[in-house]
């Protein structure tokens, strides 16, 4: 049932948003030097590596790793980086991730593959054998604000009580902190 409901809402919302993923895609292109795409490696169900595409918000130099941990974040960010980020358009193009069966709507956000810490502190609560989301309980509840040990339970509660009313109730608050921009730091 649930990824019934990935593939409807995914085919609903790239029909109403194609226009809005076009456009972003054209203000990339004429706003920064490099791909329209910035594709990094995560970690997917079952600590399987998967390749992961966002609309690329940092320059073309910019080190391979999360972006809490470089000096000066916003050094990085492209013209239109920081808007894309608050806003999280940087996010649609993982809807194909969606579509091809490595991330659901709901679950935790994937881990680059080299956050070492957050994946064995997932592994070791079994999170690892959940299909990363798009949003999540985590994201919900403090996105960029929460430290990995925090997002860690969040990640454990959304495996114990995961179900398509709770994924439904993930997905509106999604929609309404999106919309206030709410926990993201850069």
């Amino acid at each position: 049932m649930i990824r019934t409901l990935d593939l409807l809402l995914t085919f609903l919302a790239i029909l109403i948003l194609s226009w809005l993923i076009l456009l972003v895609a054209i203000t990339v292109r004429l706003t920064s030097h490099g791909p329209i795409l910035y594709w990094s490696s995560r970690v997917g169900k079952n600590n399987t590596l998967f390749m992961m595409p966002k609309f690329r918000t940092m320059t073309v130099n910019t080190p391979a790793i999360a972006t809490h941990l470089l000096v000066n974040p916003g050094n990085y960010l492209t013209p239109v980086g920081s808007f894309l980020r608050r806003s999280s358009l940087d996010e649609l193009p993982q809807l194909w991730c969606i579509l091809s069966g490595k991330m659901s709507l709901v679950g935790p956000r994937p881990a680059l593959f080299n956050q070492t810490d957050l994946i064995t502190l997932r592994t070791n609560a079994g999170i690892n054998s959940l299909m990363p989301g798009l949003t999540g309980w985590a994201q919900v509840n403090g996105r960029d604000d929460l430290p990995i040990e925090g997002k860690v339970r969040y990640d454990a509660e959304y495996l114990k009580r995961r179900s398509f009313s709770f994924n439904i109730k993930i997905l509106w608050l999604t929609f309404l902190k999106v919309l206030r921009q709410d926990g993201v730091s850069h």
